[in-house]
């Protein structure tokens, strides 16, 4: 697909790889909705992709809320018209073994790694629908098709996405609707330091030790296993990739 002209709707779109994506997609001439929790951060990116003569609509948006995430759609077609590419970016990990992690830290991360993807999926597919077609990319993660200790429950969300992604990108084939996974490494951004839960573990590794430290990062089965990691921008760049070539599942190696 040729993104020059597009309406581009990107969730998560504040910082990190939203922020990058959104940059991305703005050069390469699209209209970018953005959409996110942080009202400031988004007005300073919108008017920063104004300068490079794109128009951009911010959106201050709990995805969390079912009715917000509606009016994110609602409002993005009132705006533009249409909408012809959805990012579902957003997301959180949360830390912590299988047998410990905070139960309420799972629900928090499955309402927004997988519902609130599922509830712009049934937004926005009317839309797309009616304008004859259009494009869905869910940017799952690596760590979903991998065991990483400690990180069990965001891979079990990322999975759920997986699965979700294949399954809607044959039913929604015959509306000419395609959705594309994009499974990205470790990428450098706070993502990992916004994890629920990092507190918890933080405590538990310093003991009596009351200075703050890095995150730790998780355990791995593989002893010899080294994480690559991706700056934002190279994410980004392979997300406008996968937006321009359609395909099923971009993986990032």
């Amino acid at each position: 697909m040729d993104v020059s002209g597009k309406v581009v709707l990107i969730t998560g779109a504040s910082a990190g790889i939203g922020a990058a994506t959104a940059r991305v997609f703005a050069q390469s001439g699209a209209k970018v909705v953005l959409a996110a929790r942080s009202a400031d951060k988004l007005a300073a990116l919108s008017q920063e992709l104004g300068g490079l003569g794109q128009e951009a609509l911010a959106l201050t948006i709990d995805l969390r809320n079912p009715a917000e995430v509606t009016r994110m759609v609602e409002q993005s077609v009132a705006h533009f018209g249409r909408v012809d590419i959805l990012i579902n970016n957003a997301g959180q990990a949360a830390s912590g073994k299988v047998d410990s992690v905070s139960l309420d830290d799972f629900r928090q991360i499955m309402e927004l790694n997988v519902f609130s993807v599922v509830e712009a999926i049934q937004a926005v597919a009317p839309v797309m629908r009616a304008a004859g077609g259009g494009l869905i990319i869910n940017v799952s993660s690596m760590v979903s098709r991998m065991a990483i200790l400690g990180l069990g429950a965001y891979a079990a969300t990322k999975a759920a996405l997986n699965m979700l992604s294949n399954t809607a990108r044959g039913e929604l084939a015959p509306d000419h609707i395609k959705v594309t996974t994009v499974f990205p490494r470790m990428t450098a951004t706070e993502f990992g330091r916004n994890s629920l839960g990092n507190q918890a573990m933080r405590q538990q590794q310093r003991g009596s030790d009351s200075q703050d430290r890095p995150a730790p990062q998780p355990a791995t089965p593989r002893g010899d296993w080294a994480p690559q990691i991706d700056s934002a921008e190279t994410l980004a760049r392979r997300i406008l990739l996968a937006a321009q070539t359609e395909v099923d599942e971009q993986m990032i190696e």
